[in-house]
Parts: C-alpha cells; sequence; structure tokens
C-alpha cells in the first residue's frame, strides 16, 4: 500500500527487469545503453547496426545468424521510438526495448535460433511499422511471448475491481467494529480490532494508485509531516495504531477513529464509479511485495503494534488475488509460472511460520538468520514478479 510521503514511480528499470525477463521467458536480454558499440568492440558477440526510424525500420540486417548476437538499434528519425523484434506472423515477441531516443542507439542482445523475424518500430503518435523479413536457418529457437494489449487487460482489470469493491465492504465492517470498542472506551478491544481492519485494506494493494487521495487519509504514514505522528494531518490506521499502542485515551481517538471510519465507507460507496486502469495490473502484482520490502520488513510502518508480518502475509494474498485474475494471459506466455507459484507458496510458508496460537511474533524478536531468510525468500519473489510486471505492460500491436 502506498506510503505518505514516499511516492511510487512507474516500473522502468528495463536493463534489470528486461534482462530478468529475459531469463525466464524470452531467452533475449535487453540491455539498453547510451552509446553506439561496433562490431569490433571485446565483448565477444557478433553485432549489426539496425536503423529503427519509421521510414528505414529494420534495415540493416544483412547477414542472419544464429546465436547471441547484438543489435545496435539506431534512431535516425527526429521522434522517440519502440522496438520489438518478433515474429511477424504470430506477432510473439523475442526482445524490445522502450524509449530510443532521436539520434540516440541503443543495445539489444539476445539469442537467436531458427525461425524468420523482423523488427517493429513504435514511433510515439505515429503507426507501428515493420521491417524486412529475415530468416535464420539454425539453431534452437527461443520461447517468445505474445504482446498483451490493453484490450487483454480489461477482463481482469473488471474482475479484479468488483473483488475490491466486497474487500472495501468488510473494511468498512471491521472498521466500525474497531469504532464501537473506542466509543465504548474498551482499548483492549480496540487493539484487537485493529489489525483485521488493517489487513483487510493491506490486502487491496494493487487498488492503491486508484484510491488516489483517500488511501493518504486511510493508510498515510507520518512521513513528511513537519510534526511526525503529532502533525495533525497524521490519520487513517496508522494514526489509530499510534495512539492505541502509546497510551492515548479513548476520548483521544474517538475523534481519528471516525474520521478513518468515514474515509473507508466514502471510498466503499465511491468505488462503483471508479475506473482501474487495466494496463497497470500487472505492474501492480509487483508493487504489493516491493513494497513489503521495502516498508514492512524494515519496520519503517510500525506505529506500535508490532504487525509487519502479519501485513506482509496480508499483502502476499493481495498478490494471490492479482495474479489469479492474470493467470489466463500469464499461462501461454510465461514459462516461468510454475517457479512463480512454487516462490508464492515458499513466501507463504517463511510468513505463517511466524504466526503462533493466533499471535504474530514482531519483526524485532526474529533471529538473524530468520530476518536474512525471509529478506531472500521475499527479495526472489519480488524479482521473479518483476517478470509478470513486463509481460503484462501493454504494446502497441498496429
Amino acid at each position: 500500500m502506498q506510503v505518505a510521503g514516499l511516492a511510487h514511480r512507474p516500473l522502468r528499470l528495463w536493463g534489470a527487469l528486461i534482462a530478468l525477463l529475459a531469463l525466464a521467458t524470452v531467452g533475449a536480454v535487453l540491455l539498453p545503453r547510451a552509446s553506439h558499440r561496433s562490431p569490433t568492440t571485446g565483448d565477444g558477440l557478433r553485432h549489426s547496426t539496425i536503423e529503427v526510424s519509421p521510414s528505414r525500420c529494420g534495415q540493416g540486417w544483412r547477414s542472419p545468424a544464429a546465436g547471441l548476437q547484438v543489435f545496435d538499434l539506431r534512431n535516425t528519425s527526429d521522434g522517440a521510438t519502440e522496438v520489438y523484434l518478433e515474429d511477424p506472423a504470430s506477432q510473439v515477441v523475442y526482445g524490445e526495448v522502450e524509449g530510443i531516443g532521436p539520434g540516440v542507439t541503443r543495445s539489444l542482445t539476445v539469442r537467436l535460433g531458427e525461425g524468420t523475424y523482423a523488427f517493429k518500430c513504435v514511433p510515439d503518435d505515429a503507426d507501428a511499422t515493420t521491417g524486412p523479413r529475415v530468416h535464420v536457418t539454425s539453431g534452437r529457437r527461443g520461447p517468445g511471448a505474445a504482446p498483451v494489449t490493453e484490450h487483454d487487460l480489461i477482463p481482469p482489470a473488471i474482475a479484479y475491481q468488483k473483488w475490491v469493491g466486497g474487500g472495501l465492504s468488510e473494511v468498512v465492517r471491521l472498521t466500525t467494529k474497531l469504532q464501537q470498542a473506542i466509543d465504548r472506551g474498551d482499548l483492549a478491544g480496540a487493539r484487537s480490532a485493529w489489525l483485521p481492519a488493517h489487513l483487510e485494506y493491506e490486502r487491496l494493494g494493487a487498488a492503491y494508485d486508484a484510491f488516489g487521495d483517500a488511501d493518504a487519509r486511510i493508510n498515510g504514514t507520518d512521513a513528511g509531516l513537519p510534526g511526525g505522528v503529532h502533525d495533525k494531518d497524521f490519520a487513517g490506521f496508522h494514526r489509530v495504531e499510534y495512539g492505541l499502542w502509546h497510551g492515548e485515551s479513548a476520548d483521544s481517538l474517538r475523534g481519528p477513529t471516525a474520521a478513518l471510519l468515514k474515509s473507508v465507507t466514502g471510498l466503499r460507496d465511491s468505488w462503483a464509479q471508479t475506473r482501474m486502469d487495466p494496463a497497470q495490473l500487472g505492474l501492480r502484482a509487483h508493487e504489493i511485495l516491493e513494497n513489503t520490502v521495502q516498508f514492512e520488513l524494515t519496520g519503517r510502518t510500525d506505529y506500535g503494534s508490532g504487525s509487519n508480518l502479519a501485513t506482509a502475509r496480508a499483502s502476499l494474498d493481495g498478490t494471490r488475488q492479482v495474479l489469479s485474475r492474470l493467470r489466463p494471459l500469464l499461462t501461454t506466455r510465461y514459462t516461468g509460472l510454475t517457479d512463480l507459484d512454487r516462490d508464492m507458496d515458499r513466501a507463504q510458508h517463511t510468513l505463517d511460520g511466524f504466526r503462533h496460537a493466533g499471535r504474530w511474533l514482531r519483526l524485532n524478536h526474529l533471529t538473524r538468520a530468520q530476518r536474512e531468510r525471509t529478506d531472500a525468500v521475499l527479495g526472489d519473489l519480488v524479482e521473479r514478479l518483476a517478470s509478470v510486471a513486463t509481460l503484462c505492460d501493454p504494446r502497441r500491436t498496429a
């Protein structure tokens, strides 16, 4: 879930992510570089300089060959362009480079086998053009990935949005129980009611971008607030958490809890008119656990409850919900899907091991070995989910 004052940036770390995608999925490693590399450089790889302007897309591939090689993609036009190396008949993608600026050369490293290939140039604000077909007559052809379009992502986005609507109703129900405990002065009962309500909200992590300003009011932190935890704008679940675990009275918490209930109720009531961006669904599947590693496993969002590991487990549940909607697209595109399922199960088993008799261990009660294992398991899963984000990034096909 978004942390106030620490805005999320779009996933565009293509050097690392496409390399991961390549190794797990399409057999091509895209390594964007700023400068041209000649065929005589010392990397030991075959180089071909390819023009990627709209009028000369794919020109320069004169000696097709199998094996690992580098295409130095030179944009001779006056606008930026994306470039795909694909099977022109099926549009299966074997490599891509985004955002090649005018006059810029970027490198695409790819392993090719027997088959027919062509470069597709997709300029900003112009129609895509496909270059000449090139035939490679030997070598084992690597697996490719059919492009995902925004149209492909609409059904899973609609299904996920309906699920979020039900989740928001449950958040309201559980937050009402929290407010009722506060209103009757039952602080012990309020502490028991706080965690289920908060975890239910955390499971909706892939929708946070569509929540807009409501997310900061519901789940913001004190990051960037001049008064910190005492700032008047510190609100939501973490504001109530701070008060419940730092000796505040029920009277002092009635206002923040009522404001929290008002915010989650307003979000629930307006959700039917909200439209999630289908193009962001794969990215959110990655970001949920990326945020978990960054904020929960470091304890940065602990305001007294010590519930970071429980929150991490809820985030894992939320990731599964997104993946279940994306699975029909991934089944035919992601050869690492079985490994992803295995890693999800391993992360769940790891986190469940920190819950005993219904109570979660505090992060600072883990041994060093437990911390290192948890960081490794979740970190590996985040890397694998980067491939999901890349595969589900919509591509223009025309």
